[in-house]
């Protein structure tokens, strides 16, 4: 069990009737590493994480939690793992402290200990203020860090989060991105799951990016960004480009020897994506490229690679594109707002 990662997912699957949610998801995450899955809603992230934690079976793969089977063997590998969804659930008439002794007797701790843990739990995650007040009167931020105490208090191996700064303010996402630090310092293995770009690229060791239930990339922030090559140039010739204008922009950028590569970003108004040499003053000598084919420039911008360049590079869409597009499958006035874009 030593030599075996904290976590090993191979050639996972799972659908509901028609609806393939994963259809080939494989990655492994050593000790003491912060491992991100990112990927838009809808991408499969979530029923991965059901699948290793035990609440729901894959229709086919192999998952392990350090050596051990979660399918096999689900009592062990629950000792193992402590798991926060993405929707926080608490009785809100208890206070802070009383959850976590109804969690501890639910994780069947022993009695001497309990005091200790929960104590622990609240300083690491600065509860104390708050410890005996009712939870119906918590802040989104101090009901998130409850919720993770609550994951933590059998001292578990792996801990895994779906999501855990979703809807909280900035603020309460940095006190909760500064506590997984410590966490990762003092040894635990964290999997988590965001759509947020910056909160796997400040904190992941390493990432797996996920779309339509497929892995499309893997490695740390700076491998992946590295395989994307130089710089990103970001292009739109008018507020809402023409297919016909966007093509003649592509054709003229990849005659320009400064240019990699373009991709037309079609699901964000015809911009253009352009790769180019960092070396080269790109901006200016695209600009009058442009002004020479009579394309009069409404927005450019220049910039390093991002992990989203990566996710566009893989993909031919940008996280925000691929959430619009999930959202308005789920509601037909986000779909209205995406084509007014």
């Amino acid at each position: 069990m030593s030599m075996a990662p904290a976590v090993l997912v191979e050639h996972v699957q799972k659908r509901y009737g028609k609806i393939e949610a994963v259809k080939d998801v494989s990655f492994q995450v050593e000790t003491g590493v912060i491992f991100g899955l990112l990927g838009p809603n809808g991408a499969g992230k979530t029923t991965t994480l059901r699948c290793l934690c035990t609440l729901a079976a894959p229709d086919a793969g192999r998952i392990e939690i350090a050596g051990v089977s979660v399918l096999a063997q689900p009592k062990v590998a629950r000792q193992l793992l402590g798991y926060v969804a993405q929707e926080v659930a608490l009785d809100k008439v208890l206070t802070g402290r009383e959850l976590l002794q109804l969690q501890a007797a639910l994780y069947h701790l022993p009695k001497v200990k309990i005091a200790e843990r929960i104590d622990s739990a609240l300083q690491l995650l600065g509860l104390e203020p708050w410890a005996d007040q009712k939870t119906g009167t918590y802040s989104g931020g101090l009901r998130k860090r409850l919720d993770l105490a609550a994951g933590l208090l059998h001292e578990p191996m792996v801990l895994v989060l779906d999501e855990p700064t979703v809807g909280l303010d900035i603020e309460s996402r940095k006190v909760i991105w500064d506590f997984l630090r410590q966490l990762r310092e003092r040894g635990t293995t964290i999997l988590l799951t965001s759509h947020y770009l910056e909160e796997i690229d400040a904190l992941a060791d390493r990432v797996a990016i996920i779309d339509r239930g497929q892995v499309i990339a893997e490695g740390t922030p700076s491998e992946l960004k590295d395989r994307v090559g130089g710089d990103r140039i970001t292009l739109r010739i008018r507020e809402f480009t023409p297919v016909a204008e966007a093509e003649q922009a592509r054709a003229m950028a990849k005659d320009l020897p400064f240019v990699q590569d373009v991709i037309i970003n079609s699901d964000q108004g015809n911009s253009l994506n352009l790769v180019v040499n960092p070396q080269s003053d790109s901006l200016l000598e695209l600009q009058k490229a442009l002004k020479a084919a009579n394309l009069p420039i409404f927005g450019i911008a220049q910039s390093r690679p991002s992990l989203d360049d990566v996710y566009l590079s893989a993909t031919g869409r940008t996280l925000l594109d691929a959430e619009m597009a999930a959202a308005s499958k789920r509601d037909p006035k986000a779909e209205r707002k995406q084509s007014m874009r």
